[in-house]
């Protein structure tokens, strides 16, 4: 168990301890649920992480030299008290925002290429910067238990979209329906089974199963709900 001194000072060498190898050969920093107000100075000697954990604590701020940790992939931050400044880590692909008290969002959230998957839920927010639709990466998104009453337009511009999470969001039905009901790309179009007459729904149940080839999967419909769980 990591000791947090009295000035909340965590030593290198107990976060050292925090570290561990996930089955996949990334070195993971798990500071989660530790009481701490403050990302710890000490973590700037393991510049080589690709996975850090901060959630559940009581942070508020994250410091510039965050931005260092260049390999970082996945970032935990849920359950704090934190405003969104990490434009910087350009190699992140997985970002967990949920539960921060979040009322807006930067520009520069759009400056993360790389993101694959980004939970938002638990938070005050009613829109998202347009900014955001320059994630073309991007395949899961959580906007659950938030403020949003229409669906925000730039998620149009993501055509990797695979599943979004509005749940608990006094979104209008009507609104819905006429955003998210179709949606073309260059590839396929987007649905929602409800759409579907019982007879459409059985025939693309049934002729689904007759595609072989990622090549003809690739180019069948594919169902996105805004009841979809992440």
């Amino acid at each position: 168990m990591v000791k947090v001194k009295k000035n909340n000072i965590i030593t290198l060498k107990a976060v050292q301890n925090c570290v561990e190898l996930t089955l996949d050969g990334k070195r993971r920093l798990d500071l989660s649920l530790k009481g701490i107000t403050a990302v710890p100075k000490s973590i700037q000697k393991l510049y080589d992480l690709n996975e850090v954990d901060l959630s559940r604590n009581l942070i508020r701020t994250i410091p510039d030299f965050i931005e260092h940790f260049i390999n970082i992939t996945v970032l935990d931050l849920h359950s704090n008290y934190i405003p969104v400044t990490i434009a910087g880590l350009q190699a992140l692909e997985v970002l967990n925002l949920c539960n921060n008290r979040l009322r807006s969002l930067p520009d520069e959230l759009g400056l993360l290429k790389n993101l694959h998957n980004l939970n938002l839920g638990l938070n005050l927010l009613e829109a998202l910067p347009a900014s955001v639709g320059a994630l073309k990466e991007l395949r899961f998104l959580s906007l659950s238990d938030n403020r949003f009453t229409s669906v925000p337009g730039c998620l149009g511009r993501l055509h990797k979209l695979e599943r979004v999470n509005l749940d608990r969001n006094p979104v209008l039905t009507q609104q819905m329906h006429k955003q998210m009901t179709v949606r073309p790309t260059d590839n396929f179009y987007l649905v929602k089974e409800s759409d579907l007459c019982e007879e459409c729904l059985m025939k693309y149940q049934t002729e689904r199963k007759t595609f072989q080839t990622v090549e003809e999967l690739e180019a069948f419909p594919i169902t996105l709900t805004p009841n979809s769980n992440l």
